[in-house]
């Protein structure tokens, strides 16, 4: 097989085999299980090491603050959640640039597709900025929000909020460029840009925080100009890899950059419920997050902790995702639901296998990895107790990603808005402050809710995958 193309390109257009009411979908003629399996893993790959290495170098982050002590880690906590719904909102306005993109692959119009692109970016542009400069002037306020009991948290946690709204507008953009070469199949140059600039992130880190080889020693703001340095060579670098004629998504000085107001609304009809989705998730985390704050700075430092680890194990999900989405997405672009399926269940299969693996790692290392962040014998102790749990949602954690990456491909947006609309924004934080503030759980019993959220979250959506609802997304 032709290292450039996929099982999909050697399966002739037409009709498929639409019946997918429990019974197995045959693998077309001169198409292989092995084939689909490659293809699946050919582009997650990529997305794999780039998304987990990321989060590793969001992991020595912590971990270099973490040395600073429990306020540094809280000072740098607070922002977690107002930062992470900027990135959601933002990721969320890609889903649709991801998903037509592949589409526009499947069906072989590259045009189309690199339209869609520059639309993306000028929509991106105008929201970035918006955001930036709002978030920016507001900071101190969201910081006491968020939950800053004294006046050293209140302090950095403003400044670090503040220095990352500087770089949040070339985040935005490279978010976008990046979302539309893997709707293309092309994770490996995202990949190589992203690492690039998450390396030279690391490197300003240890210069900037502790005042290394003559520079000045920052703290919590040198973290935050280290992750924005970073940003802005990822930003350089994803310009030039799109530039010329080197991949399918290109960008040139020649091409119409003028606003379609029709391309933008189809992009925003599949961004849109992602959008609202990512927003409510984002406000019921904030909840969540206030009310684990009000345990307390040593109890919020080792959520934090834990969350940083939780998030490393999201990568796998989220990178299997990025494949089913483009996989799905051109399947369905060429009209061919059985290769959509087929592609579906084996991303699902493949993402869940790391998942166990992931499981077994937390639940007999997790006083080791606690460590490395802070050795505060009270941290290590209760974050130990939490890795522990996070085990045991790490399979059905993996599935949720894969198969709401499965949902995006086919344009199916909606449904998992309203799932997160109910798990997250209400059954997580209302369980969290009635175990905390009821009960007296502590910090278990926050995670208990977390838990019982991701458990029903991961049910729901596999429920709208199994009914195949998705697939009339392109009738």
């Amino acid at each position: 097989m032709n290292r450039n193309k996929i099982a999909l390109d050697y399966v002739e257009t037409g009709n498929g085999n639409e019946d997918f009411s429990g019974k197995k979908v045959r693998i077309p003629k001169g198409i292989s299980s092995k084939m689909l399996y490659k293809d699946v893993f050919t582009i997650a790959w990529p997305s794999l090491v780039e998304l987990t290495l990321t989060q590793l170098a969001s992991m020595v982050d912590m971990i270099m603050v973490g040395k600073l002590g429990a306020a540094a880690l809280t000072s740098i906590g607070l922002t977690t959640q107002p930062k992470f719904l900027i990135i959601s909102v933002f990721s969320a306005l890609n889903v649709g640039t991801t998903a037509l993109v592949a589409r526009y692959k499947g069906q072989n119009k590259p045009e189309k597709s690199n339209r869609i692109l520059r639309q993306a970016l000028l929509i991106m542009l105008f929201l970035s900025i918006l955001v930036s400069v709002s978030i920016f002037i507001f900071s101190e306020s969201i910081i006491k929000f968020m939950g800053a009991t004294d006046n050293v948290t209140l302090k950095d946690g403003t400044i670090y909020l503040q220095i990352q709204m500087l770089g949040i507008t070339v985040l935005g953009l490279t978010s976008t460029i990046t979302a539309a070469l893997r709707g293309a199949g092309n994770s490996k140059t995202a990949m190589l840009y992203n690492l690039s600039g998450n390396l030279i992130n690391v490197i300003f880190n240890y210069l900037l925080i502790y005042g290394n080889m003559g520079f000045p020693k920052l703290g919590v703001a040198g973290a935050s100009i280290a992750t924005v340095i970073g940003q802005i060579f990822a930003f350089i670098f994803s310009v030039i890899s799109v530039t010329g004629n080197r991949n399918y998504i290109r960008i040139r000085i020649k091409d119409n950059f003028k606003p379609d107001l029709k391309l933008m609304k189809k992009i925003s009809d599949i961004g849109i419920p992602a959008l609202i989705e990512q927003l409510v998730m984002r406000t019921g985390m904030i909840i969540y997050a206030k009310t684990v704050a009000s345990l307390g700075t040593v109890a919020f430092a080792t959520h934090q902790i834990c969350m940083n680890v939780q998030a490393l194990s999201f990568m796998n999900g989220q990178a299997f995702a990025v494949s089913a989405t483009s996989l799905v997405g051109q399947s369905l672009g060429k009209r061919r639901e059985d290769m959509a399926k087929l592609y579906a269940t084996r991303a699902r299969r493949t993402g869940m296998s790391i998942s166990v693996v992931l499981m077994l790692l937390f639940f007999f290392f997790p006083d080791f990895i606690v460590s490395l962040y802070n050795n505060d014998p009270e941290i290590i102790k209760s974050g130990t107790v939490i890795m522990m749990m996070m085990a045991l949602i790490q399979v059905p954690q993996g599935s949720q990603f894969i198969v709401s990456g499965i949902l995006r491909g086919a344009g199916d947006t909606k449904a998992t808005a309203i799932i997160t609309t109910v798990t997250t924004l209400i059954i997580r934080p209302a369980l969290a402050i009635f175990m905390v503030n009821s009960l007296h759980w502590g910090l278990q019993g926050a995670w208990i809710a977390l838990i019982i959220d991701q458990l029903l979250r991961s049910g729901l959506v596999l429920h709208r995958f199994n009914s195949g609802k998705w697939l009339s997304k392109i009738k």
